[in-house]
């Protein structure tokens, strides 16, 4: 606890940049900058300091007004905060009674960003892995922590809306920085925080929902059965059992079952795979002419995974749910628990749909993912890493003092329910909203709704029982 509050005695110059306010649909944002050291353990003048972007949004009008303060921490591991749009629902909501601060957390968006491009500046593998050890909740609550002392008047607490990864970063930031923390609201984002490595029983468990979310999927959509069995017989009958991708890199089988990763957690995305899938194939101009998997396609895969503009997800993925241990890739490891049932060539021998994967990372990507094969080594290091810090004192949770409402999707396929119910009873004073109304994205989806809910179970509008 120690080192998180020591940051308020850090002294780098310059610190702090705030920009000026501009406008958006109906919001007036401002940038602030903030420099910060990479390790926070080390002396200030002998760590390396990166730079952590946070947008404040408050509605128009409101610029000078004395709001209490909201921090977004976005999911991820490794994804920016989406900029105020009037897509983005929740924000205009918050708005009217917060000041709502977006931080990019550390590697992210213009926080320093860690991009293929970025990292190659770090030749050896192991230091790459050395750096990358910095970029977990445990150093974003202490960027959140820095900024929060020189942003909030007199440095006083602020409520953090966690979403997803975000929401782990929240419960670690009750673990070991409560005194900052005004309320927490949580968005599909309980972590399980057991000791070790939690990854064996995260995957184990989501798998079991992946097969439950690839059913209803081809429920909703029987038709697209006979056209992935198309590209699994397209796939396997290619030379190397492959097509090159536009970047260069190379479209495998497990490629099309890896789109479950960013399709079938969310209503839109279950809407995605099956508009993408209706145009896997280039049309036949000339008779006779062979049949070929569409370019748009294939383009769409690649921005639909993110391989290029977020490797930090790629890498960090499983290291989310390690203290003192390591994952060796536990995805792919407990995927061989389940036999043949993700075996797409059998499932097509035998006429049944082949089964999506869902939010696990293969060491397979790292060889066939153009964007990723640079980091295949140090992708190796972090999977056998055992040194990773706690991110979790369930001491200090069992104890906690600040109020916490969370709502937990019952058929989320990212967060798992059964893991979500072990680790709420952990955290003192929780409040918990359950539904089957929304999906892991219930905040992209039904922003105002879920905000609102989650407000009115802290300030007594939603009953305790």
């Amino acid at each position: 606890m120690a080192e998180l509050r020591a940051v308020s005695d850090i002294d780098l110059s310059p610190e702090h940049i705030a920009g000026k306010w501009y406008s958006a649909p109906d919001l007036r944002l401002r940038d602030h900058r903030f420099t910060v050291p990479l390790d926070y353990s080390l002396d200030s003048r002998a760590s390396p300091k990166i730079s952590i972007f946070a947008c404040e949004v408050v509605a128009v009008g409101k610029e000078e007004q004395p709001l209490p303060y909201l921090l977004y921490l976005e999911g991820g591991p490794g994804f920016e905060c989406q900029r105020p749009t009037e897509a983005i629902s929740w924000i205009h909501r918050a708005c009217e009674e917060f000041r709502v601060v977006l931080m990019d957390q550390r590697g992210t968006g213009l926080s320093t960003p860690l991009t293929s491009s970025s990292m190659s500046q770090l030749m050896a593998a192991e230091n790459l892995a050395d750096y990358l050890k910095h970029f977990r909740a445990d150093n974003i609550v202490k960027d959140a922590e820095f900024i929060r002392l020189r942003l909030v008047p007199d440095g006083g607490p602020w409520t953090v809306l966690g979403q997803s990864y975000g929401g782990f970063c929240a419960i670690t930031y009750l673990s070991f920085a409560p005194e900052g923390l005004r309320q927490v609201l949580l968005s599909g984002g309980i972590p399980p925080i057991g000791n070790g490595c939690t990854a064996d029983s995260v995957f184990r468990a989501c798998y079991e929902q992946v097969v439950l979310q690839n059913d209803k999927y081809y429920k909703r959509y029987p038709q697209d059965i006979e056209i992935v069995h198309e590209v699994v017989n397209y796939l396997s009958e290619s030379d190397g059992g492959w097509v090159y991708l536009p970047s260069g890199g190379i479209f495998t089988i497990e490629g099309l079952q890896s789109l479950g990763l960013a399709c079938l957690g969310s209503n839109e995305g279950v809407e995605h795979l099956h508009y993408m899938l209706q145009m896997v194939w280039d049309p036949v101009l000339v008779p006779g002419a062979p049949k070929h998997m569409s370019n748009n396609f294939l383009n769409a895969f690649e921005k639909c995974m993110a391989f290029n503009t977020n490797p930090l997800y790629f890498l960090l993925n499983e290291s989310i749910y390690c203290q003192g241990a390591s994952s060796r890739w536990s995805g792919h490891r407990i995927r061989t628990e389940y036999g043949g049932k993700f075996d797409a060539i059998k499932a097509v021998r035998e006429g049944d749909p082949v089964l999506f994967t869902g939010e696990m990372i293969f060491p397979w990507m790292f060889d066939e993912i153009h964007a990723l094969k640079q980091f295949k080594e140090v992708a190796h290091i972090l999977a056998e890493k055992e040194d990773w810090p706690s991110l979790y004192d369930i001491t200090a949770l069992n104890n906690n003092k600040v109020p916490v409402a969370a709502a937990v999707y019952y058929e989320d396929m990212n967060v798992n329910f059964k893991l979500a119910m072990e680790t709420a009873p952990k955290i003192a004073g929780i409040r918990l909203w359950i539904t089957n109304e929304y999906m892991h994205s219930g905040l992209r989806d039904a922003g105002p709704q879920v905000f609102n809910h989650l407000m009115e179970m802290l300030n007594g509008k939603k009953p305790l029982f």
